[in-house]
């Protein structure tokens, strides 16, 4: 019995120290990849899987602060790959998706006082349209800090993987000149409303001259990966955003990112029992 007892002892010994060195062999691959962090509102009004509360959204920029994060924007993550140029140590891009309202009341006040940079994927129809989302006036004073930088959401909205090429021409072509007439900028970066993309979508995409999309999958920005589906480390989709959490998504998202894929095919495919025990901070 107590050979059988120190036998089952090193296997699982074996077993830990094995998962221990795949996990530190996948965290040092990924240690020239960029944490694109994805936000939406930051508010303390609303309680739903988009918004980080203001308190929990000045912490997250602490830390970074605190611990030697060097804010970057997609520009200059790009431009670095494309030229083997340095990025800075410790690189990482704060974004937001849609341009609402609270973005200018509640973000960009604790951006300042971080000296932190962000990038925002604007709707271009709804900026100036809707009480929600922000004015043109919001986004001149944000772009004229120097903190801020704005690409493209599309014009409204569109899922542009289900409409047709016209229509989807009309959005990726037309909120670029939009906000390229407004911003008095290039506009070269585009987020997929809803995440959704395809093979044919990417391809447009390049077409209508910009030189990345981001989309809504949890991992980190590769320069190997396709520039057209640059992951991001998405800080939503639930209610309790602690700091343990956004520590754990950013810091260890080569880790969990995988895990966080294959617990939403496991409930995807009705297997939500095996789902349960999949840990996804």
């Amino acid at each position: 019995m107590k050979i059988w007892i120190k036998r089952l002892a090193l296997l699982v010994l074996a077993l830990i120290l094995a998962g221990l060195a795949v996990c530190a062999y996948i965290m040092h691959s990924a240690k020239d990849s960029v944490p694109v962090l994805n936000y939406h509102q930051i508010n303390d009004r609303d309680e739903n899987a988009l918004t980080v509360h203001t308190d929990q959204f000045e912490a997250q920029m602490k830390y970074l602060a605190d611990n030697g994060y060097h804010t970057i924007t997609p520009e200059e993550m790009i431009a670095a790959w494309d030229n083997g140029t340095a990025l800075p140590d410790k690189p990482v891009i704060i974004t937001f998706d849609d341009g609402y309202a609270d973005n200018y009341r509640c973000a960009f006040p604790i951006l300042q006082k971080y000296n932190l940079r962000g990038t925002i994927f604007l709707i271009s129809d709804f900026i100036g349209t809707y009480p929600n989302y922000l004015t043109w006036a919001q986004v001149d004073e944000m772009q004229e800090s120097g903190l801020i930088d704005f690409e493209s959401h599309t014009l409204s909205h569109e899922q542009l993987d289900s409409t047709s090429p016209e229509e989807t021409w009309n959005q990726l072509d037309g909120s670029k000149k939009a906000l390229e007439w407004h911003l008095h900028k290039e506009v070269n970066f585009l987020a997929y409303p809803c995440g959704s993309y395809d093979e044919e979508l990417q391809q447009m995409v390049k077409k209508a001259g910009y030189k990345g999309a981001f989309t809504v999958n949890f991992g980190l920005a590769d320069k190997g990966e396709n520039h057209y589906i640059l992951d991001r480390v998405p800080i939503f989709g639930c209610t309790n955003h602690t700091l343990m959490r956004f520590k754990m998504r950013m810091n260890y998202a080569p880790i969990f990112a995988p895990l966080a894929r294959l617990h939403k095919d496991m409930y995807e495919s009705g297997h939500t029992f095996i789902a349960k025990f999949i840990p996804t901070p």
